[in-house]
Parts: C-alpha cells; sequence; structure tokens
C-alpha cells in the first residue's frame, strides 16, 4: 500500500490514505462495480487484497475509485509510453545546396541522396547559393529549383516556393509525389515571383 498523490497525465491521482471523501463508489480488480461504501471500507477492501485503492474520478458524485496495483499500473504505462516514444521519428529538414555553375551531372548525383532522405520521411531544403554579381541574376536560381522540383515530382511536393534568403535562393520540398506531377512542379515554380534582397541585405556589415 502506498500513500500520498501521483501525477498521470494532467491529473493529481489520490491514492489509498490520501482520498478524503468520506465515500466512494468502488470497482475492483477485475472490472466489477462492487458500489458505493466508506472508504474505510474500500480501504480494506484492497488492503486485503494487498492492492491500492485509486481515486479516478474525484469529481463524480461519489468519487469513484479502483482497486489496482498502483505501482505495476505506473510501471506498464511508462514503458508504453516509453515505447510509443521510439515509434515516433523526428522529421528531419536536410539541405541540398547547389551553387549556378554546378554541372547538372553532378546535382543529378546529389539527387540520388535527396532521394534516400524523402524515403526517410525528410524534408528537403534546397538552396542556390550566389556568390558576387550572380545575385542579380536570379532568373538562373529559379530555374535550377524548377529542375529539382520536376526531377523529384515521384517522390516530393514544394512546400515552399522558392524565395531569396540573403545571398541564396531556397525552396522546401516535403515527401509525397507532387499532384499533376513533373508539369504541374514546373507550373508551381515558374508562376513564383521572387523578390530580389534588399541592397542592405547584400552588402556586407562593417
Amino acid at each position: 500500500m502506498k500513500k500520498g498523490a501521483f501525477l498521470i497525465g494532467d491529473k493529481n491521482l489520490r491514492i489509498n490514505q490520501a482520498i478524503r471523501a468520506r465515500e466512494v463508489r468502488v470497482i475492483d480488480d477485475t472490472g466489477k462495480q462492487v458500489g458505493v461504501m466508506p472508504v474505510y471500507e474500500a480501504l480494506r477492501l484492497a488492503q486485503d487484497r494487498n492492492l491500492d485503492l485509486v481515486e479516478v474520478a474525484p469529481n463524480a458524485q461519489p468519487p469513484v475509485c479502483r482497486i489496482i496495483d498502483f505501482g505495476k499500473f505506473m510501471y506498464e504505462r511508462t514503458k508504453k509510453e516509453r515505447e510509443a516514444k521510439k515509434g515516433q521519428k523526428a522529421i528531419e529538414i536536410k539541405e541540398l545546396r547547389i551553387r549556378p555553375k554546378t554541372n547538372w551531372y553532378h546535382t543529378g548525383f546529389k539527387l540520388k541522396r535527396v532521394r534516400e532522405f524523402l524515403r526517410d520521411g525528410n524534408k528537403i531544403r534546397v538552396r542556390v547559393v550566389f556568390r558576387a554579381r550572380e545575385i542579380t541574376h536570379t532568373t538562373i536560381g529559379r530555374e535550377i529549383l524548377e529542375k529539382v522540383a520536376v526531377e523529384l515530382a515521384d517522390a516530393a511536393n514544394v512546400e515552399q516556393t522558392p524565395m531569396m534568403d540573403g545571398k541564396s535562393m531556397v525552396m522546401l520540398l516535403a515527401p509525397g509525389a507532387t499532384k499533376g506531377g513533373p508539369d504541374a512542379a514546373s507550373a508551381l515554380i515558374r508562376g513564383t515571383k521572387v523578390a530580389m534582397p534588399a541592397p542592405e541585405e547584400l552588402t556586407p556589415q562593417p
């Protein structure tokens, strides 16, 4: 038998001597409704079975209590939560960096790796990195991103259309084929207006 209150989820559950109600409705360890009785009788019933009396519905009239092995209950609950967390895979954002002058043949090799990331459920940030005066030719960056979106249309969809990010142009891809295929991916990128960055963003700060 244990004393005190234990936190389960968002509730503080009272058990055993911490239960304040004078009488409670009892459900035994087999799930049977035992009925309403004074709390001291419910405690004695739990003690006779070497189990705990747990107040599971304190706002009911009268409060509802269950007779259970509280330690075992907490252990199994923690175990289930731990297993559930193991089954959850955090979504990562991988980044593919491309230079405007990069040979597309080499980019194709990188896209094979990108497909693996997409199959694993990760998102892909495609970044075209400009240098010096290349930044004035944003059309080139958009064309590169369009080629990527078209090439990966069977495995990815455009979650964020091209936009400037300092001296680079970025696009975000999410797992899942593009509805409408390569043509739809191409039309989406071509229809995106990319604003040039402000001059102060391009000038090195002193």
